[in-house]
This record gives C-alpha cells, sequence and structure tokens, in this order.
C-alpha cells in the first residue's frame, strides 16, 4: 500500500528510501531528540511514493527521460533549455484529487497542532540521495517560506516536485553517477519558526576548513536563514570548544562580528505573490552579535548531542551540518534541519598535504579562506548567472555571491572569490566538496579584479585567503603521517597567528612550543595598550600629549572607535582579543603543553601600533632596550601587563585551558624575575597556585633562556621558574656581540657556533638536574637539522619547531 504521507514523530533515519535524507533526519530527531530538550519543529513529510504518484499520474516519467537524453552538463547553455523544459512541465502537472485533499488534511492538522489557522509553514524539498556521506546534495533543490492557506501549499509542493530538475540538480546528479529516475523527491511540511523576528544559522560539529573535530563553528545572522545558506551576508561567526563545554567551563574560543547588512523576514504586504521579502538591518544589529553567549552555550549544546545521536546511529564519528533558528517572539532555539558534514568527515587525517608559496606579488584582495590551497588563474567576473555560459574551464569565478545555479561552472573553475558569505554559504559548502580553492566575503573583489586579470589565491595561511597579482610559484608537498618514525625527544610547534593553529593540528607534535601573543596584538588588535587604558582620560580631554592637535586626538579615538565596535569598554576589547586568540591555540593542541609568551614587542614596534607613538621612548637599539620583563613592573606598563595576566588567567580559569603555561622572556636578573612574578600575582597568575575544579593544575611559569646571564644563573633562575626554553636567535647574538640585523656582520656566526652550543649544554644540564622542564623555541633546529641532532644527543626534553619544519626534521633526526 502507498504511504503518502508520514509525520516526523513516525520516522527514522532509517527512512531515506521513502522521504530523502533531510526529512529522515528530522523524523530522527523528532522522535529521539525531543525527550533531550532539543526543540524541533512539528512537521509531515510527502513521500517520494507520493512524489512517483504524480509522475505517473500526468504520464511524465517518459516525457522526462526523452527531454534528457544525450545531455552534456557542461554545456550550460544546453543544461538550462532541458532544466526549464521539464519544470514547466511538471509545474504544468495536476496534483491527483486524492493526494491533494491528504496534504490539505494534514495541514490542518498541523494548524490544530500550534492551535492557529492557516498555520505558517516552510516547504522543503528533501531528495532519496542527498546527505549521504560521499554527496551533500547541498541546495540543489528549492525551499519556500511562510507559506499559508492550502492552496498555496499545493502549489508550493509542486514546486518543490520541479525543483528537484534545477539545472544545478540535474548537473550534480550527473556527476555523482545518479540518472534521472534514480533519484526521487519527498517534501518536508515544518512550522516556521520566527527568526523573521530572530536570527538564524548554521553550525557545524567540526572546524570545515581543516577538519578539526574538538569545535563547534557557528555562522548567524538576522532573519530568516536563507541568506546565510545562500552567502548572501557575512554572518556572525562563533567558535565553541567541546571539551570546555562538557567539563562546564565557558565554551566560547572565538567571536567574530559580520557585516550582517540585510536580513529576510515575512513579506509585510498580504498582496505580495512571495511570501518573504529582503529589508536592510539598522546600524544596532550590524555592530552586535546575532547571538547571547547564553545562547550560543545552548545551542553548542544541542549540537554536541545530535552529533553523538547520529554518530551512536551510524556506529561511526559523524560530523555534521546544523540548520538553527531562533524564535524572535519566544527567544526559543531550534534545530530546522541536520545532515552529515560530507566533505572533512572522509579525508584521510594521515596525509598532511602542504601548500607553500615561494614567492609573493601585488596584494589585490582579501577574504575569508575556505580550505587551504593555492591556485592561479585568469580572472572571469560574472555578475549574473544568466551569464554562466561564457565562463571557460580553468578560469577563476568572481562573484558577489553564488548559489546552486552556479554549481555546473564552479566544478570546473581554478578557484572562486565571492564579495559575500561567510564559511557556511553555499560557495564555501560547494567549493570544499568539489576541492576547488575559494576565497568568501571578499567584500570588493567584483570592482577590484578585471577579467583576463591573472591573479594567484592563496588560502595556505590561516583563515585569511590573499589574491595576489600575477601567476606566482608554489609547492604542494603531501606527506604520509603514519610513515615517520618516533624521533626520541618531544616535538612541538611554534605559533603565531591563533587563525593558523587549527590547521596544524593533525601534525605528529606535543604540543605548542612557543605562542606569541605579539601577533594577535598587532593584527587582531592593532591598538597600544596604554591607549585603550587611557581611551576615557583622552576622549574627554583630561589626558593630553605634546605634540598632539585636538584634531589629531580626534582621529585617534575615532580609529579605536572603528576597531573596538561593540566595546565601550576599551580594555575588555584588549583582554578578550587575547583571550581568544590564547584559546584557539590551546584548543588546537589540547591537551598537549601550550607555552604562550608574554608579548615581547620591543619599543620601535610598540610604536607602530595605533596610538604607540604616544608612549614609547626612542632608543637607539631597541633589541637590547625595554623589552621583556624590564617592561612588566615598569610604572609605566604595569597596568597592560596586567591585561595580559588576565587573559592568560581567564584561558586558564575560565575556559579550563590548564594546559596553558606562560612564559617571561628578556629576564635579565634575578630581581627582575622576583619583581614579574610578583606582579603576575597581583594581576591574579600566582606561581604553583591550583585552579579550580582540578587536582593536578597548579600554575607553571617558564623563563626564556636567551641572555647569557639566563645559562651563567641557571641554577638561580630556575629558584622562581618551572623550565627555561631556549631562544636560540637571542643568545647567539648575545653570546657573540652579534647585532642580528646587521648585514655586514651577519656571516661571522651563527647557532652552530661552539661558544652557543656550550652554553645552551649548561641551560640544558641545569634543567635535568633539577627536574624542570627544558626546551628551544628558536629557528635554529628549524633551519639547520644538524644543530636538532645535537639538542637531541645532549637531552634536551622538546624541540619546538616552525610548522614548515617539523616533518622534515623528524626524519633528519630518525635517520
Amino acid at each position: 500500500m502507498r504511504k503518502d504521507i508520514i509525520w516526523f514523530e513516525d520516522l527514522t533515519i532509517n527512512d531515506v528510501n521513502l522521504v530523502g535524507g533531510k526529512n529522515a533526519a528530522l523524523g530522527e530527531m523528532y522522535s529521539e531528540l525531543l525527550k533531550v530538550g532539543i526543540k524541533i519543529p512539528n512537521g509531515f513529510a510527502i513521500t517520494a511514493q507520493a512524489y512517483k504518484y504524480f509522475l505517473k499520474f500526468n504520464e511524465f516519467d517518459k516525457k522526462i527521460e526523452d527531454i534528457l537524453k544525450g545531455l552534456n552538463t557542461h554545456n550550460t547553455r544546453d543544461l538550462a533549455l532541458r532544466g526549464k523544459k521539464i519544470r514547466e512541465l511538471i509545474k504544468s502537472g495536476v496534483m491527483p484529487k486524492d493526494l491533494e485533499e491528504k496534504i490539505k488534511n494534514e495541514y490542518q492538522k498541523l494548524s490544530n497542532f500550534y492551535k492557529t489557522k492557516n498555520v505558517d509553514v516552510a516547504v522543503r524539498s528533501s531528495a532519496t540521495a542527498e546527505d549521504l556521506p560521499d554527496a551533500s546534495f547541498a541546495g540543489q533543490q528549492e525551499t519556500y517560506l511562510n507559506i499559508r492557506g492550502e492552496q498555496a501549499l499545493i502549489e508550493a509542493v509542486k514546486n518543490s516536485f520541479s525543483s528537484l530538475f534545477t539545472d544545478r540538480a540535474i548537473s550534480y546528479r550527473y556527476d555523482k553517477g545518479f540518472s534521472s529516475t534514480e533519484v526521487l523527491l519527498s517534501v518536508g511540511v515544518q512550522k516556521m519558526v520566527r527568526s523573521d523576528k530572530g536570527s538564524s544559522g548554521v553550525a557545524f560539529t567540526i572546524d570545515t576548513e581543516t577538519g578539526f573535530n574538538k569545535v563547534i563553528l557557528i555562522n548567524g545572522s538576522y532573519g530568516l536563514g536563507e541568506l546565510v545558506v545562500k552567502g548572501q551576508v557575512t554572518p556572525d561567526e562563533f567558535v565553541v570548544f567541546k571539551p570546555s563545554l562538557e567539563n562546564n567551563f565557558y565554551p566560547i574560543i572565538s567571536k567574530n562580528i559580520g557585516k550582517k547588512e540585510i536580513k529576510m523576514i515575512y513579506s509585510r504586504n498580504s498582496q505580495r505573490v512571495q511570501q518573504t521579502e529582503v529589508i536592510k538591518t539598522s546600524i544596532s544589529e550590524q555592530q552586535n552579535f546575532c547571538l547571547t553567549d547564553e545562547e550560543i552555550i545552548k545551542l553548542s549544546w544541542d549540537c554536541l548531542k545530535i552529533e553523538k545521536h547520529f554518530s551512536k546511529k551510524h556506529k561511526r564519528y559523524s560530523p555534521m551540518d546544523i540548520e538553527w533558528a531562533k524564535d524572535g517572539i519566544t527567544g526559543e532555539m531550534f534545530i530546522v534541519q541536520a545532515r552529515p558534514e560530507t566533505v572533512q568527515a572522509l579525508k584521510n587525517p594521515n596525509i598532511y598535504e602542504e601548500y607553500i608559496l615561494k614567492q609573493k606579488g601585488k596584494l589585490l584582495v582579501t577574504g575569508i579562506a575556505i580550505g587551504a590551497k593555492i591556485s592561479a588563474g585568469k580572472v572571469r567576473v560574472i555578475k549574473d548567472v544568466k551569464q554562466i555560459s561564457e565562463f571557460r574551464k580553468g578560469e577563476i569565478l568572481v562573484t558577489e555571491v553564488t548559489d546552486p545555479d552556479w554549481e555546473p561552472i564552479m566544478k570546473i573553475a581554478s578557484g572562486i572569490i565571492t564579495d559575500k558569505g561567510g564559511r557556511t554559504s553555499h560557495a564555501a559548502i560547494v567549493s570544499r566538496e568539489l576541492g576547488v580553492n575559494c576565497i568568501v566575503g571578499a567584500n570588493d573583489a567584483t570592482s577590484v579584479l578585471k577579467t583576463g586579470q591573472m591573479i594567484t589565491i592563496d588560502c595556505s595561511s590561516g583563515t585569511i585567503g590573499n589574491v595576489y597579482e600575477g601567476r606566482l610559484n608554489f609547492e604542494v608537498k603531501k606527506h604520509e603521517l603514519k610513515k615517520l618514525k618516533d624521533p626520541k625527544v618531544k616535538i612541538s610547534i611554534n605559533i603565531g597567528s591563533p587563525d593558523e593553529a587549527f590547521k596544524y593540528h593533525n601534525l605528529p607534535v606535543k604540543g605548542v612550543g612557543l605562542g606569541r601573543l605579539e601577533f594577535i596584538i598587532a593584527s587582531q588588535i592593532q591598538i597600544h595598550p596604554n591607549v585603550l587604558i587611557d581611551y576615557p582620560r583622552i576622549k574627554n580631554g583630561a589626558l593630553k600629549f605634546n605634540n598632539q592637535t585636538k584634531k589629531d586626538l580626534e582621529s585617534l579615538i575615532n580609529k579605536i572607535d572603528q576597531l573596538t565596535i561593540g566595546y565601550s569598554n576599551k580594555q575588555d576589547f584588549y583582554v578578550d582579543k587575547l583571550t581568544f586568540g590564547i584559546a584557539k591555540i590551546a584548543a588546537a593542541f589540547w591537551p598537549n603543553e601550550v607555552i604562550i609568551r608574554f608579548s615581547d614587542f620591543k619599543t620601535n614596534e610598540y610604536a607602530t601600533l595605533t596610538g604607540g607613538n604616544l608612549y614609547e621612548p626612542f632608543e637607539e637599539n631597541p633589541m637590547i632596550g625595554w623589552r621583556g620583563a624590564s617592561r612588566y613592573y615598569h610604572p609605566n606598563f604595569e597596568k597592560a601587563f596586567g591585561l595580559e595576566c588576565q587573559a592568560l588567567k581567564n584561558v586558564r580559569e575560565k575556559m579550563g585551558f590548564i594546559n596553558v603555561v606562560p612564559m617571561v622572556p628578556f629576564c635579565r636578573t634575578i630581581e627582575e624575575a622576583q619583581k614579574v612574578l610578583k606582579i603576575m600575582a597581583k594581576y591574579g597568575l600566582k606561581r604553583g597556585q591550583l585552579v579550580k575544579n582540578s587536582k593536578e593544575s597548579t600554575l607553571k611559569v617558564y623563563v626564556m633562556a636567551e641572555i647569557p646571564s639566563n645559562a651563567i644563573l641557571a641554577k638561580d633562575f630556575l629558584k622562581y621558574f618551572d623550565g627555561m626554553s631556549i631562544g636560540s636567535n637571542d643568545l647567539t647574538q648575545l653570546v657573540l656581540g652579534i647585532d642580528r640585523d646587521s648585514t655586514i656582520i651577519s656571516g661571522i656566526g651563527n647557532e652552530n657556533n661552539q661558544a652557543v652550543k656550550e652554553t645552551i649544554k649548561d641551560i640544558i644540564k641545569e634543567c635535568r638536574k633539577q627536574k624542570k622542564y627544558s626546551g628551544i623555541c628558536g629557528q635554529a633546529p628549524s633551519d639547520f637539522p644538524q644543530f636538532a641532532k645535537f639538542l637531541q644527543q645532549i637531552g634536551i626534553e622538546a624541540i619546538s619547531l616552525n610548522p614548515d619544519s617539523i616533518i622534515k626534521t623528524i626524519i633528519a633526526l630518525t635517520n
């Protein structure tokens, strides 16, 4: 007997052949996850059998087959003509009376369930071959929102039937090896969530670019979720660390505000055929996050429960791609869809692929990097999907935004750049699946880049994607990690930008030997900390500076306001940015030890930050001037150092990253060591203090060994510190009396000099004697494999390397 309609509560994930992947997953969640507190709007599925009945009733099967005979999906004009012909054919069909009555009756039952007349519903297509582990079919069919009334619903169902033959859906099926008759369509009818008055978006239970599976990535914007899914807005982005979430620590390790310039709402004109419309967002909406911290955490718990449920159901780890919606009237959070993630889940974690740009060119455009590849090609700017027939294989597609109609040319592109969109937009999802290099959210790419121009897209350096002029040389290295031998010494990694950390999570390292705060300050904060501390007094005119006019200070205040949108307390901005940056590094290598060095800018480098020239003295030789420990206890910098301490305290105690160890650089004397530890304790980082909820994690503090005094008095320094990490760059120049910035004397010596080696031997010997940590985080072992072997031979505990040197150094140490 034919089953035409099944309610969500009667469906499970095993019903894919009957109702498609989307509806089967909805049914599974509705029947199994409501009881654990996840809210899913009620609804029903019109089955694939009903779809077949509709085609048979109208005698469409043979006609569709004839239209598609001899199709070449790479001929976009021909594909468009055939697709349009089939869609018009299906829309012209008559809904069988018995099926129409069933749909209307169940719609009335849904209306009664929500105690309303003509309940507002979303009508979503669900193909029987979609959401498979190797084929997502993401966005191939259409969705119709805010459908009200029986007749409107019948029309929406017919439109959904026809959308099985959108150009992109036909092309996608053919390329995945599915015939036109093999894939059937089910239609989901689900109560709408009033996110038009709230917010909505997408969440992944895995990092979409790197496959790092300890995080949940959430994208969101105001209004209905279609604009986020289609990439028509650059959304807010939140990253949540699963272990912190499960252990009841603060789990949000990254928050980035998106532009969110438009939103989709219910149509305000009841006479409109289209039931939704797009309007501009307010300035307040653009400058504030679409979710509160409490809502982010609640949503993350829902996502984690869904991942665990489907992983158990599938009997394998199953990261999920989830759509969510917040009802702006009730404030409730709902899950409206869930499907398996289909790109990172299938990658072989044993293969480490490394793209290396060998030269630099003129930077033209930046945006959000999708993946970690490099590619080059000629630009083809296309602003309307009607022009896609102009696109040629191997070109780089540059457009404002893609939707599934662009798929036929996306698969033949050597790169894709869009003005709008985030990591969960259509362009990002399809690019990952196709393996095409991509940058989204590039803002002005369509106006800056010109058709025919040769460019290189570089997504190899973290979350920022760069577009360079010309075809630049690059190299691709592939490493099989299982073949690497154990070097019998701890190998850790040096990390600069937190945005690169997830990219290296599967390298064969045991933690971070050096995380640099300077990178976070320079790239993500860009403002001198003292300016932020003094901001209120500068703004109200209570603090003045010599040689600074009123106009100069007004310009400074405006720049700070632009960089710190959303923060009334500017010190909070500084602390939050440091906290999130450190947390991302700590998360990537959890639970291994992550050593974070306090800021080690020199005076000339601090002076380049916004407002830095107001606070920094001029020094003839900043390399051996006011830097490191000497800054931290100085009255002119102590409060700024206090902000760094607060960030590290947040990371360890609030977020639960007890694997983070602070490190003091350039500490010249024992008296300086005492002063710095005293200041750290004042701001909440007391050496030896036990972290709440942890039996093991007393705070350790390391010191950089980079001055001859550190080696000569190693025994005394180790009374105040729990270990030493050798900074071989500074140690070499100070042992040999070389200014490393001088090209004239640069050839006199390097780390392989015997005097340097003897100094390092003394440091390691004393650390071993006192059973304290000994490591190296300087450049030497990354540059000289023989130097790494020397360190291994004298018994160093850990060698920390630059990312591009890790595999080659391991090979050198084990051969």
